[in-house]
């Protein structure tokens, strides 16, 4: 039984008894014979697949039988669904307060609304997901594709680990101690990143070190296998100044370091172990708190937004090749004042503190946060508005991390009933 007959088959009216005990069959209807010939067609049964609005919906559909979770799950189909159809923003993990003096509110995660209705079983399964530690001793370290990396301490002792809201039943996965410091004196930036490829994430760690009397840089990456961290890049050169704070990202096999007050991002290439840098925009000077990097689907290439202050203007730049392309500016004095003739709540000061909070890959949204207040900039359609606002007014956010859908879905493995699996 095929697809088509199976869906059929549940709208066609049962055998009914005559009154002389004979079964009587009634025809299929004639509605019947155009959804087969739809649903026995393959390149119809993909475009109706690709209209399918969540990947969620997409997995549902995969169990009809064998060649739709064959169709489904094709890379090249999965491919174009995601160009239709983009991961979806389900919300964001905020932790107000000092994260690093372990001070402050604990880990809240905010549901972005409006949300369709199909969606609201998983926003509910990550809103109340227990990260089965007391949320007052949390930093999130890394939030991508489903998955949360926590850093939490015990006493004296930090443990990281990763959570996956969506998956729940899986657990959580232990991260072995980090690696550490050689030498003692020197000042040390770490972190740790994610990587991924094909649907399946990985994290990295990185352990820069600048030493003040010979100014010499070095940059220690190691990748996490089997439990355990193992080498991975090792890389030194020289610098002119001391560092201050690091941004950094992570971009295929390179890693994009800013300092604040610099005019020039740091590349370190792994696959050569080597240094380069990167001018940054005339103009542009890096700032903690209002310049940001992002992840660009081209793994050649890297965002930059920057707000420039005098101007109140958000300015999106991409990196690619050995240019700079400005890709779009926006007026944020424009967009708060047509912001507070919905919302009477908002007071004029409060665009002039304002901060990125963090932006997406490709920078399609930028959080921002302006006096307690996060405020949600969909670029795309150049639409502000305020997402999460908190009573303490100088209440400051350390920053906040966006939950997207996992991509690209899990699909259950086929049945071994014949009827399901028939081709």
């Amino acid at each position: 039984m095929d697809a088509s007959e199976e869906i059929s088959q549940r709208l066609r009216p049962e055998k009914k008894p005559c009154a002389d005990g004979e079964s009587q069959q009634h025809s299929p209807p004639a509605s019947m014979v155009p959804v087969s010939k739809v649903l026995d067609d393959d390149n119809l049964l993909i475009e109706i697949l690709l209209r399918v609005s969540f990947p969620t919906t997409l997995v549902c559909a995969a169990l009809v039988c064998k060649r739709w979770l064959c169709h489904a799950s094709d890379p090249k189909f999965l491919s174009l669904f995601r160009k239709r159809h983009p991961p979806r923003l389900l919300g964001f993990y905020i932790y107000m307060g000092s994260a690093w003096l372990w001070l402050g509110a604990p880990l809240l995660f905010v549901p972005m609304q409006p949300q369709p209705p199909e969606l609201a079983p998983f926003i509910s399964r990550v809103a109340s997901h227990s990260f089965g530690a007391d949320n007052d001793r949390l930093c999130i370290m890394d939030c991508r594709n489903g998955s949360v990396l926590i850093r939490c301490r015990r006493g004296k002792i930090l443990t990281h680990g990763v959570h996956r809201p969506l998956c729940a039943q899986r657990g959580m996965d232990d991260i072995p101690p980090l690696p550490r410091a050689q030498y003692h004196g020197q000042q040390i930036f770490n972190t740790i990143l994610s990587k991924e490829e094909g649907g399946v994430l990985s994290y990295l760690y990185m352990l820069a070190e600048f030493f003040r009397k010979t100014k010499s840089f070095r940059v220690r990456v190691y990748t996490l296998q089997g439990g355990l961290w193992c080498m991975h890049a090792s890389a030194t050169t020289q610098l002119p100044r001391l560092l201050t704070s690091l941004e950094v990202v992570l971009i295929d096999d390179k890693i994009y370091m800013a300092d604040t007050f610099s005019d020039e991002i740091i590349v370190l290439d792994m696959t050569t172990s080597g240094f380069s840098t990167i001018r940054l925009p005339q103009g542009v000077i890096f700032h903690c708190v209002r310049t940001i990097m992002s992840r660009a689907g081209d793994a050649s290439a890297v965002y930059l937004t920057h707000i420039h202050v005098k101007e109140l203007q958000l300015c999106i730049w991409l990196h690619k090749g050995d240019n700079w392309l400005l890709v779009d500016t926006i007026c944020l004095h424009q967009m708060w004042d047509n912001l507070r003739m919905l919302d009477q709540t908002l007071e004029d000061e409060h665009i002039s503190f304002t901060c990125i909070s963090n932006v997406g890959d490709n920078a399609e949204f930028v959080f921002l946060e302006m006096c307690g207040c996060i405020f949600y900039l969909d670029v795309n359609s150049k639409t502000l508005r305020k997402v999460h606002g908190v009573t303490v007014k100088d209440r400051q956010f350390n920053d906040v991390y966006p939950f997207m859908m996992i991509w690209p879905p899990i699909f259950p493995a086929p049945k071994d009933d014949p009827a399901r699996n028939a081709m």
